[in-house]
């Protein structure tokens, strides 16, 4: 495992997720449930920039590494699960909407990672449509955190709104993918029969 500086930027995202969600288990009297929306957005908000900018140094400094290829989606898909599981937990996310979301992602890493073993990983690689629900996704989740309307702007019913949309660019981006590996399925189903 190389410790270059987008990789140890990947494991301070894995790090922040206990704290992430150890926020939310602080009594209220020690943090209100006010500055526990702020603060959980703030780690949110801190673990999506230090995604954006490890994959950003890793092609600046070529540090990329098969590790780190690895480790980056994991710590991704850790934090969204975390976030969606606390905000059910919460009562704003609608607990379907959630296994949607999680389910899809350890579907589609399933599907990659058996891919990468038959040599096909660059079949599937990460679309366009995969991107936008990850954007859809990351805004939503932030603004359900926050959670409280900001310049009168309803943070939760907008939050809502593109979680919904992420969920069915997650269904689409899902089906798209399967899509794109069915001839490998195929092949392979029919080469064990």
């Amino acid at each position: 495992m190389p410790l270059n500086i987008p990789n140890l930027l990947t494991w301070f995202r894995i790090l922040l997720i206990p704290v992430f969600i150890g926020v939310f288990y602080l009594s209220d009297a020690t943090l209100s449930l006010h500055h526990k929306h702020q603060l959980s957005t703030v780690i949110f908000a801190l673990a999506a920039i230090t995604d954006w900018l490890d994959g950003y140094l890793a092609r600046v400094l070529n540090q990329t590494s098969a590790f780190g290829a690895f480790l980056d989606p994991v710590a991704d898909k850790l934090m969204v699960a975390a976030a969606l599981i606390v905000l059910v937990n919460l009562g704003y996310v609608d607990m379907l909407i959630a296994f949607i979301i999680i389910g899809r992602e350890i579907a589609i890493s399933a599907l990659r990672e058996w891919m990468a073993q038959i040599g096909e990983s660059k079949s599937i690689a990460v679309s366009l449509l995969g991107k936008i629900k990850t954007t859809f996704q990351m805004i939503a989740v932030l603004l359900l955190l926050y959670h409280e309307p900001v310049l009168a702007l309803p943070t939760h019913a907008i939050g809502t709104l593109l979680l919904y949309l992420a969920a069915l660019l997650t269904l689409g981006s899902m089906l798209y993918y399967l899509w794109l590996a069915l001839p490998q399925i195929a092949n392979k189903s029919r080469a064990q029969n």
